[in-house]
């Protein structure tokens, strides 16, 4: 699973871990997360990250 980095602040959602903070389980892929999940440390969108 690829990880994706937020350009605005450099948060990685890392798929393996998923967001469980904000109900994201583990091994949720990014393509699978919902439209309005924000970054958890700046608040922007699905949007503002890039693959790395």
């Amino acid at each position: 699973m690829e990880l994706y980095e937020c350009s605005i602040c450099g948060y990685v959602y890392d798929p393996a871990k998923g967001d469980p903070d904000n109900g994201i389980e583990p091994g949720t892929s990014f393509a699978d997360l919902p439209d309005d999940w924000l970054c958890p440390i700046c608040q922007e969108g699905k949007e503002v990250f890039e693959m790395i």
